[in-house]
């Protein structure tokens, strides 16, 4: 993969910026509903005003180039693009963006960063720059990647992004020793987590927690158009064929003919990934769900799930919301893990964002 970075931020002028920063904020209105392609924003602008402006909305829909550059029609002739990602240049379900603003006349491309796949990156600045279009790379480029990290993660580590979800007392705790714990935030809380799951291509949950909760795991409130895939991490098939989860794709790792035979009639895909100690292979699990397309992953599971994550060095993003009780030592954690020796083998997070929602706080936390 190229480096994302042609030319200097120092020579990207006040007005690239401005223009960048809508690009942006266009590309978040396909937040939600872009899967598996990425969020991407363009503006057009000649002599000093925008002509054009689009975003991509949906897969196999006109990406963000193109609706811009309908917007702005001649007048996109001599004019400068500012796109959130490099344009596109092979043909898939739609044609190459960067042939596209080459026979429209544009005269600058400025593109936040490369694409981000190994196979295609830089190849759309190629083509824009033999056909004498000047092409500028890197201006906002962090704030791209962060608008696509799911994308990035699956094109360059052939894995999805794995934001995992909890929910907590100050103290550390998920639920009380018998096992209630409804409602433990507030409304605000909630209303986010519907918006987390809302932007994945996939929640994750383990068969502890299907069998404690029956949850559905979909997005409600928020009409987006479609319902991330489920996935259950469940080594023996002890999911019930009525569990609202259903239809799913359950990972398991040596399945029993009947159970399997059972889901099956349910509307659930199974598929075994055999690791180690009859656990499934979580790391072969991510590959699966990158390899069809599931950028983001977001999960919502129990401590033992939540600590096998943990300990396997899968989670990229930990979102805690922590509400403001204590409820002792008998009620149930978070992880469940090893016990650890010393604190220098604990593992570390930093602070990436801090909120408040209702009575409740959000911390939004990276690995160290």
């Amino acid at each position: 993969m190229r480096d994302v970075f042609t030319r200097s931020r120092m020579n990207f002028s006040a007005d690239d910026h401005r223009h960048m920063a809508r690009a942006l904020q266009l590309a978040g209105r396909g937040l939600y509903t872009t899967t598996p392609n990425p969020r991407v924003g363009c503006v057009i602008v000649k002599d000093g005003r925008v002509v054009g402006e689009g975003w991509h909305a949906r897969a196999g829909t006109p990406h963000a180039e193109i609706h811009a550059l309908q917007q702005a029609g001649e007048a996109a002739r001599g004019a400068t693009v500012y796109v959130t990602l490099e344009p596109c240049s092979h043909h898939g379900r739609t044609p190459p963006c960067a042939e596209a603003l080459v026979n429209a006349g544009a005269a600058r491309v400025v593109a936040a960063m490369h694409d981000p796949n190994p196979l295609v990156s830089g190849a759309g600045i190629d083509l824009l720059t033999l056909a004498g279009v000047r092409a500028d790379v890197g201006l906002l480029a962090a704030e791209a990647r962060a608008l696509n990290p799911g994308f990035v993660s699956r094109m360059t580590r052939g894995r999805p992004w794995l934001r995992l979800k909890t929910a907590s007392t100050l103290d550390g705790k998920t639920a009380l020793e018998n096992g209630s714990s409804q409602w433990l935030t507030g409304e605000a809380a909630r209303a986010d987590v519907q918006r987390l799951r809302a932007r994945t291509c996939a929640i994750l949950t383990g068969s502890g927690t299907v069998l404690a909760d029956n949850p559905k795991m979909t997005v409600r409130d928020l009409d987006i158009g479609r319902q991330p895939l489920r996935v259950v991490v469940d080594s023996t098939l002890a999911t019930p064929a009525s569990a609202a989860i259903l239809p799913a794709l359950v990972a398991c790792h040596t399945p029993d003919p009947a159970r399997r035979a059972a889901l099956e009639a349910a509307g659930a895909e199974i598929v075994e990934l055999p690791g180690a100690n009859g656990r499934v292979d979580l790391a072969a699990l991510l590959a699966l769900l990158a390899r069809r397309g599931v950028n983001e992953l977001h999960v919502e599971a129990g401590a033992g799930l939540n600590g096998a994550l943990f300990e396997s060095g899968l989670i990229d993003e930990w979102i805690a919301y922590l509400a403001p009780m204590a409820v002792g030592d008998a009620a149930r954690g978070l992880f469940a893990t090893s016990p650890l020796t010393t604190l220098g083998d604990a593992s570390r997070f930093r602070l990436a964002d801090l909120r408040q929602l209702g009575p409740d706080l959000r911390l939004t936390l990276l690995p160290a």
